[in-house]
């Protein structure tokens, strides 16, 4: 039996063209495709395509040079997704993306090709296909403390939104495979593979500007290998020969393309004035319970308390009349309707008891039509919270309704404006000559500036407009 096993086990190995080692393949490769086509239909759909007409060819076209140095025959593509997120990731069999919030901090061509690079290099190691098959996966969501019941999630409005192959985590042998196979690809691309030492150089600024806050969306998917400046220095040293001034790095190229680049969360997709929630483009607002931590995501705005044993959550569930959306819900398994309660505008809103993977939650789900769409707004809590929650969740309910604010109605996102700098100037200089609603410290990491150094001559980033500084 043992040799049988080692036999089925040596025919599922075969030699990466790109890596060069055997590889056990645990997911049949149509199979790998489909999920990453899936997958990529719900991160379009769920997270949005930024659209634009300058950058979306640019960054397929620099995607398929990437594509085109490996060995591997995957339908590649290379999309924008519309999120502030610093970010990118890759999916199964070819599908990469990149966060709209990254471009505005990487600083050349070169340093996106190596992004670009990195991503091609987790698809063609297998690495997406080889944690999901490892069941190693990692819901996009809320992220807030909690998961409602899949029933509710039915509606399409519960904390954990869907997208589950969206963002996987890589251990750090695979970060590092992923690193020097991007190393090789720029390269070979005609890239200066120089160029990644201030983008890791970036990212970790970007890591210690966080400060005590969260971890940085790259790293929670990206996980530190370890020094990656001393590596990509040592393949430096021993994989580049000759003269380097012939590869591409193209700066100021690359920043005139950002030119009108949103950045920053995009306040017409809803934004958050204190515990106010405005939303321009949908025309309502609502006033959250105070003191309570925000997120606003495109399938759902939602509050959590300070202990996070309660969320308060808001979405659209369509056309759907509220009757038609109560009667859903509450039918279904594992959900038991309690008796109704009032709520300003509500047609249908009644208390609630149910069963989630997590244990017994009860709440409070209302049912408001608004401009032809029905909205969901749900508050919930583990067994016994109720009596401690439930006013708050009625007040913050009741104040759901029209936008009447002016100035949030016409609220525009931050943009990135390329402007071309003729001497060196210290960041402090460069916002005094260029006004921006960006921080110092903002436009020193967009800039590649690092603690004490100067903005080089050439094509800066500065930021204009927006809700407050950015």
């Amino acid at each position: 039996m043992r040799r049988l096993l080692f036999a089925v086990l040596l025919c599922a190995c075969v030699r990466n063209p790109d890596t060069g080692k055997l590889q056990l393949d645990l997911v049949p490769r149509a199979q790998e495709i489909q999920m990453g086509q899936d997958a990529k239909k719900q991160v379009e759909e769920q997270m949005g395509v930024y659209h634009d007409a300058k950058l979306e060819p640019y960054v397929a076209d620099l995607g398929k040079q990437m594509a085109a140095q490996t060995g591997a025959d995957f339908p590649f593509s290379y999309e924008i997704v519309d999120d502030s997120s610093v970010n990118a990731f890759a999916l199964p069999g070819g599908p990469v993306f990149v966060n709209r919030g990254l471009l505005a901090y990487v600083n050349s061509e070169a340093e996106l090709a190596a992004v670009l690079g990195h991503e091609t290099g987790h698809v063609v190691a297998h690495h997406s296909a080889n944690q999901m098959s490892k069941a190693e996966l990692a819901q996009i969501g809320l992220a807030i403390g909690s998961a409602i019941s899949p029933t509710i999630a039915s509606l399409g409005q519960a904390a954990s939104a869907g997208l589950q192959l969206l963002f996987l985590k890589y251990s750090r042998t695979d970060e590092t495979q992923a690193d020097d196979l991007g190393f090789r690809f720029m390269t070979k691309g005609g890239y200066d593979p120089h160029e990644m030492l201030p983008l890791f150089k970036m990212l970790d600024g970007y890591s210690n500007a966080m400060g005590g806050g969260k971890t940085p969306e790259w790293q929670q998917t990206h996980p530190n290998p370890g020094n990656r400046l001393a590596a990509t220095e040592d393949r430096l040293k021993t994989q580049i020969k000759g003269d380097t001034s012939t590869l591409k790095v193209n700066r100021d190229a690359y920043v005139q393309r950002l030119d009108g680049l949103v950045f920053g969360d995009d306040p017409r997709q809803g934004f958050f004035k204190g515990d106010e929630f405005y939303h321009p483009v949908l025309k309502w607002q609502m006033k959250f319970p105070g003191g309570w931590m925000h997120q606003n995501t495109p399938q759902a705005v939602a509050a959590a308390s300070p202990k996070q044993d309660a969320i308060l959550q808001v979405g659209s569930v369509g056309k759907m009349t509220p009757e038609e959306a109560a009667t859903k819900l509450f039918s279904q398994q594992g959900i038991a309707a309690g008796q109704p309660v009032d709520v300003h505008g509500a047609k249908v809103a009644r208390q609630f008891a149910a069963q989630t993977q997590q244990g017994k939650i009860e709440g409070v789900a209302a049912f408001i039509p608004f401009q032809g769409t029905t909205y969901m707004l749900i508050g919930y809590t583990p067994q016994g919270g109720l009596a401690s929650y439930g006013n708050t969740f009625l007040d913050s309910m009741g104040s759901f309704g029209e936008l009447r604010d002016a100035a949030a109605m016409n609220a525009q996102p931050a943009r990135i404006k390329a402007v071309h700098v003729d001497a060196p100037m210290s960041v402090g200089e460069f916002k005094s000559k260029y006004p921006s609603t960006g921080k110092e410290t903002t436009l020193a990491l967009i800039n590649g500036v690092e603690s004490g150094g100067q903005i080089k001559p050439g094509y800066a980033k500065q930021v204009v407009g927006g809700v407050g500084e950015q």
